[in-house]
This record gives structure tokens, sequence and C-alpha cells, in this order.
């Protein structure tokens, strides 16, 4: 999982840059038609989101606690919310990076379930069995 997880961190983070450009450039087309639409904005907070649920993915690829994991996927997660909930006709592009955001928060769910115990429990259980 810790490579599984490298990877997908920086494709993330490539991918959120790719993200900021496009909404840019929909933030610029909602202000030029004057449409009231703020798709462009909400597609920048994702990519924001993404780049630091990417940065997250990274940091807690090696950690043998859930809480790197939990944090990620509560970041997608917020992320695929707001991309899901401003998606409009200027930006239909959000549907896609909220679907990538809810795979990559399913992603972070399966690798929180695979971790192990804390390292105090196991020197407890140790220290038990040793007597």
């Amino acid at each position: 999982m810790k490579t599984a997880k490298l990877i997908l961190g920086i494709l993330t983070i490539v991918i959120s840059c790719f993200v900021l450009f496009q909404s840019c450039a929909a933030g610029t087309l909602n202000a030029l038609s004057n449409n009231g639409e703020s798709s462009g904005t909400a597609g920048a907070m994702v990519s924001l989101l993404m780049l630091s649920g990417g940065i997250t993915m990274i940091a807690s690829r090696k950690n043998t606690t859930k809480g790197g994991s939990v944090a990620g996927a509560v970041i997608f997660g917020l992320s695929a919310l707001i991309a899901f909930a401003f998606s409009n006709s200027a930006f239909k592009d959000l549907i896609v990076w909220a679907v990538l955001c809810v795979i990559l928060a399913v992603i972070n769910i399966i690798a929180a379930s695979r971790c192990k115990k804390n390292d105090s429990d196991n020197n407890d259980d140790n220290n038990w069995n040793n007597g």
C-alpha cells in the first residue's frame, strides 16, 4: 500500500495543477459572461483540497496508524462534496474531478482499514506475553 499511496499522491498533485488551471479558465468565463455562477471558484477550492490530499497521502504512506489515511479520506470527501455541489453548465468537468475524489477517498478508507494496531499497543501485548 506504501507504493500505491506514493504514486496516487504524486498523480493527485499533478492533476490538482491541471484542475487549478482549468478552474481559472472557468472562473474567467464566469466573470466575463456575468452569469452569477461560481464554478470557477469551487474548482480552485477543489484543486487546493486535492493538492492537500495528495500531500497527505505521500506523507502518511509509511505510517502504521490510521490518522493520515482518515485525514486523506476526509479531505477528498470534502473536495467531492464541493465539486458535486458547484458543478453546473460552465464547468461540467467538475463532476469528473468529484468522482476522482470519491475514488481517492475510498482508497484512503481501505488504507485506514488495513492499518495495524498502534506500536504502543503491540508493545503492551509483547510485555504481557513475556511476563
